[in-house]
């Protein structure tokens, strides 16, 4: 019959070695961290995340202005609208006429599939360049998701990697103190001198 002693490396007793108590700390050091420490990293670096995108996003919907124009250059023929689950887009002419009445042509990125003489919505910044719509409330919280669980994944790995890594040293130690003391008990045992093999 098995029988588990349960919390031996916390108590005193002869059999109980530094590395048993190294050991013991340290995987209560992990429990905290995984338990605590994980989630308050994933927490944090969302939070910080989310503040930081939501900064980005409000900052682009100042930055960029919308249009809606007509595509007046050579669209490529022959493309697939889809590449990769995602739908191309291609860059083409179009225009648009401003709100003092001014005709304005440039160079924009449309779907695939669009065809000369369509209308379609295009973005662009100050400067005057075409750029994608600003990011929506979707994207800043995929943007925060992924950032806080990446920031928990990352801190559970740095932990479990540094508890291996104490185990192994820990184990090690263990080992080496085993063989001096069975050096020392051996030949008390086997009524053998240190020097016989």
């Amino acid at each position: 019959m098995r029988t588990r002693v349960r919390g031996w490396r916390w108590r005193k007793n002869p059999l109980r070695r530094r590395s048993d108590v190294v050991e013991a700390w340290t995987a209560l050091g992990v429990a905290v961290l995984l338990g605590l420490g994980a989630p308050a990293a994933g927490v944090a670096t969302g939070w910080w995340a989310h503040d930081e995108a939501r900064t980005a996003a409000v900052q682009q919907r100042t930055d960029r202005h919308s249009v809606r124009a007509e595509v007046v250059g050579r669209t490529p023929d022959g493309l697939s609208a889809f590449e990769g689950g995602t739908r191309r887009t291609y860059r083409v002419t179009v225009r648009w006429t401003e709100g003092g009445g001014q005709p304005r042509t440039a160079e924009a990125r449309v779907p695939a599939g669009t065809r000369d003489g369509d209308r379609v919505q295009v973005w662009f910044d100050g400067h005057g360049r075409n750029v994608p719509p600003p990011a929506g409330d979707s994207a800043v919280w995929q943007h925060t998701l992924t950032m806080g669980t990446c920031a928990a994944g990352g801190t559970v790995a740095v932990v479990l990697l540094g508890h291996t890594v104490v185990r192994r040293v820990a184990m090690r130690r263990r080992m080496a103190d085993w063989d001096r003391d069975w050096a020392l008990t051996e030949p008390q045992w086997t009524r053998r001198s240190r020097g016989e093999i």
